[in-house]
């Protein structure tokens, strides 16, 4: 059961097209950011390993998103991580923060260049400064897919991030990937957690410039 409307093609009318004031949850992400105390725990032949980590995101808003009725404003997102004192890259990530007010909804989509993607979703207030998304691999909607190699080798099953917005301006996050990795008897705990720093405000969206 959904509560879906009959007409699914006629728009909203009357939408703001100010993203940044109709961003909910995820105002408080909207910028350039850097964090540089990151911290990594990953998995290696020999059990886990803890890396410590420097991240540059840039999260700028995009133009209100319509599905038929349904609306999104949103962020476009970039994660770029190294390792402390290298310029080398750790890990690459792409896509997008996405913010339903009717249902109060939140919704990342993520790309890595590992042959890998994920979208999570999780339920919030519009003015909430702590959500947590979900996304498992049997689900239809909020799921996980990966290439072969990575299905057979760190069979990724769940992705769990819950942010925090701080009260000095900053913001945290903790996630959590779990993997069934071959040849271990239990579940691998991928875990990564940083607060960040804002370097700038974000860009206003096209059609609110």
């Amino acid at each position: 059961m959904n509560d879906f409307p009959e007409d699914i093609f006629t728009e909203p009318s009357g939408i703001d097209v100010d993203t940044l004031a109709n961003l909910g949850p995820l105002r408080g992400m909207a910028g350039v950011w850097q964090g540089t105390r990151g911290l990594d725990v990953k998995p290696k032949a020999d059990g886990a390993r803890k890396q410590a980590f420097v991240e540059r995101i840039e999260l700028q808003p995009i133009d209100p998103v319509t599905n038929g009725p349904q609306l999104f404003y949103g962020l476009r997102y970039h994660t770029h991580v190294t390792k402390p004192d290298q310029v080398k890259t750790y890990h690459d990530q792409v896509g997008y923060w996405l913010w339903e007010p009717a249902s109060g909804t939140v919704i990342q989509t993520l790309a890595i260049p590992r042959g890998q993607i994920a979208m999570a979703s999780g339920s919030a207030s519009a003015d909430a400064t702590s959500f947590e998304l979900v996304a498992r691999k049997e689900s239809d909607n909020w799921g996980i897919r990966s290439n072969p190699f990575l299905d057979y080798a760190f069979n990724t099953v769940e992705y769990r991030i819950k942010v925090t917005i701080n009260t000095d301006g900053s913001w945290s996050y903790d996630e959590d990937t779990v993997m069934i990795i071959r040849g271990k008897d239990e579940p691998f705990h991928h875990t990564d957690r940083n607060t960040l720093l804002k370097l700038a405000e974000p860009t206003p969206n096209p059609l609110a410039r």
